[in-house]
């Protein structure tokens, strides 16, 4: 996996090259700004990118804004995002732009090395990775919208894991339950979603894009 790193913070920078470097990975550039960091990326096209949100001048939405004109310039670029607390309009934006290969993860995940780890190959893989805080403080703020109250208590952990960018297998064994009934949850949060088969957006992304953009609204 080739890898671009763009953090203002010198510590964590290295701290992250030095972490992927041991772990085999091909770290190509490191930068501390955002428009090095697109610079990079358009000279070594890497796999993923990783971003700080926050990056001078201003320290405001700048890792954001150029995750996705990275997105734009090489469709199919893995973008895993770093913060250092919740930003729920930040990652709202981040993913309705497009799903595939995206994450958001507070910088504290990065001490959690397989955690980190883990998100990160599933971002490579065309995967989302949402950082569980993330999706605890989004629950938590998730009550506008009648239909996400049509959900199970069941059925609102099953939604919260699938933010997280978990699969299926991941999800049972999480909840200590058969794959069949993690299928049979996800058709009944589909159906009371409102969710159509024939929707022109991948239901499972379309279900995770529902519960992010309306905790955004009670934001």
């Amino acid at each position: 996996m080739r890898i671009v790193i763009a953090e203002d913070d010198p510590l964590l920078r290295e701290g992250l090259a030095l972490l992927l470097r041991a772990e085999s990975l091909d770290v190509v550039a490191t930068t501390d700004n955002p428009e090095d960091a697109l610079a990079a990326i358009a000279e070594h096209e890497p796999d993923v990118a990783i971003l700080d949100v926050r990056m001078p001048p201003t320290h405001t939405d700048e890792g954001v804004r150029a995750a996705v004109e990275a997105r734009r310039r090489q469709p199919g670029l893995g973008v895993l995002v770093l913060s250092a607390y919740v930003e729920q309009t930040f990652a709202t934006e981040l993913l309705t732009g497009g799903v595939g290969g995206l994450g958001y993860l507070l910088k504290e995940r990065v001490g959690r090395v397989e955690e980190f780890l883990r998100a990160l190959w599933r971002v490579r893989e065309g995967g989302t990775a949402i950082d569980p805080e993330v999706v605890a403080q989004f629950f938590t703020r998730s009550h506008h919208d009648t239909r996400l109250e049509r959900l199970s208590p069941r059925e609102r952990e099953v939604l919260a894991l699938m933010a997280e960018g978990l699969g299926n297998t991941t999800i049972a064994e999480r909840l200590v339950v058969t794959d069949g009934a993690v299928h049979k949850h996800i058709r009944s949060i589909f159906a009371k979603l409102d969710l159509s088969p024939t929707d022109r957006l991948d239901r499972r992304v379309a279900a995770v894009l529902h519960y992010l953009e309306n905790a955004r609204r009670r934001v």
